[in-house]
């Protein structure tokens, strides 16, 4: 066995091991799903999430890619699709990064904290809860897209291009 290979396992036994629920998905070791509660010290406290992981055949050299299931409220995470920024797998995440993905709560979270930890609990309240993390989506489903009535919001006044 190859030194990624060995990694590899060594690395997801360890997540297995944890108090994380792992499942595999297709019986490998390279794609799983991970499912975890937000930090309590944190807006995301009370929040359960899945994300779906997927190591790359030169992992650990190549960083895994990340996605998260259900939806969650954060600048450096992808509201429609669910991807993290891979500055946020590499290295921990600031406010400070040019390119956020979600450039809207980025902008909120620099200018008006409060209220992006209001809306981190909301979407926590509404996309974060035990069942809505259990649930494995269909791939490709245009289902999980908002509504226009779920885009509006009242933070549009606060709302611009993220400052360098």
């Amino acid at each position: 066995m190859s030194s990624p290979s060995k990694r590899r396992e060594m690395d997801l036994m360890k997540l297995m091991m944890s108090d994380y629920k792992v499942e595999p998905i297709n019986d490998g070791m390279q794609e799983f799903y991970v499912q975890f509660h937000g930090p309590t010290d944190s807006p995301y406290h009370g929040g359960v999430w899945k994300v779906r992981v997927e190591l790359p055949d030169a992992y650990p050299y190549k960083s895994p890619s990340i996605g998260f299931i259900n939806k969650i409220y954060h600048p450096n995470v992808d509201e429609v699709s669910g991807s993290v920024c891979l500055d946020v797998i590499n290295q921990t995440w600031s406010p400070m990064y040019a390119d956020p993905l979600n450039e809207e709560a980025a902008a909120l979270y620099m200018r008006d904290k409060t209220a992006y930890e209001q809306r981190v609990k909301e979407y926590c309240l509404k996309y974060a809860k035990p069942e809505d993390a259990g649930a494995i989506p269909e791939e490709n489903s245009s289902d999980e897209e908002l509504s226009e009535d779920e885009y509006e919001s009242s933070d549009e006044a606060v709302l611009g291009p993220v400052d360098p």
